[in-house]
């Protein structure tokens, strides 16, 4: 009987080589993501109801003002709107630290570059900035703040007109020690209404707000008092040149 040549041993079929997953490093970076996104987003709805509240709403009190209480014991505050104001009290404040208010949109580039020119020394904050750091959020200088700052600003600058925006301002801004708003800032410095309000007073308003803890509108030094006078030519000639028609009526 003839012998059967032996058979070949059986080769197992070879295994495909996997597929390299090329987009493996974005879904990772995407799931790593995701949470923060969600953050971000929950902020962003937050920030959007609060802006559009205080559209209509006035703001009843700020971080600052909440501070000022427990480090003095009392604060005065008074609400007046603007056109109850004279106007020569948003045209000082505008020409002293705003003079492109009624032309940037939130941001003024231009007064940037020159505080990065300048150094740190100076600031280049405009009055949309002030009302979402005095309004929304707290004194400091991290980097969290002032991305919350930012991002407020456009809301602000996307919901309110500018007429609120400088209304706001005037109403939380601190003008001397505990108190807030420029119709108690009067009242205390000068003794006669808001809508009385002359441009040389109003000036001496102005002036005090960069540092209204050291500065007393009602007792400026010389110095002080020669810029309340630049300040007045200022908000003198952004009416006539019609740079205030956004926040006049």
């Amino acid at each position: 009987m003839a012998r059967r040549p032996p058979s070949k041993p059986v080769e197992a079929p070879a295994e495909p080589k996997p597929k390299r997953d090329w987009f493996f490093p974005a879904r990772v970076a995407i799931w790593f993501a995701r949470p923060f996104v969600k953050f971000l987003l929950i902020i962003l709805l937050i920030s959007t109801v609060f802006v559009s509240i205080f559209k209509w709403v006035n703001p009843p009190l700020t971080y600052l003002m909440f501070s000022e209480f427990n480090r003095l014991g009392t604060i005065h505050k008074d609400w007046r709107d603007l056109e109850d104001m004279s106007i020569y009290v948003p045209l000082a404040v505008v020409a002293a630290e705003d003079a492109n208010f009624c032309a940037h949109n939130g941001f003024d580039f231009d007064a940037i570059e020159v505080a990065l020119e300048e150094g740190a020394g100076r600031g280049a904050s405009t009055i949309s900035q002030q009302v979402a750091k005095n309004v929304f959020l707290w004194p400091g200088r991290s980097w969290l703040r002032k991305g919350l700052e930012t991002g407020i600003t456009v809301l602000i600058e996307s919901l309110w007109s500018k007429r609120r925006i400088i209304e706001v301002y005037l109403n939380v801004a601190e003008f001397d020690e505990g108190v807030f708003g420029v119709d108690t800032a009067i009242a205390v410095h000068f003794g006669y209404s808001p809508e009385n309000l002359r441009l040389a007073d109003a000036s001496r308003l102005a002036v005090v707000l960069p540092n209204p803890k050291q500065r007393a509108a009602g007792n400026l030094p010389w110095a002080l008092r020669r810029q309340a006078s630049r300040v007045a030519i200022g908000a003198a000639t952004l009416r006539d040149e019609g740079r205030a028609d956004c926040f006049l009526p």
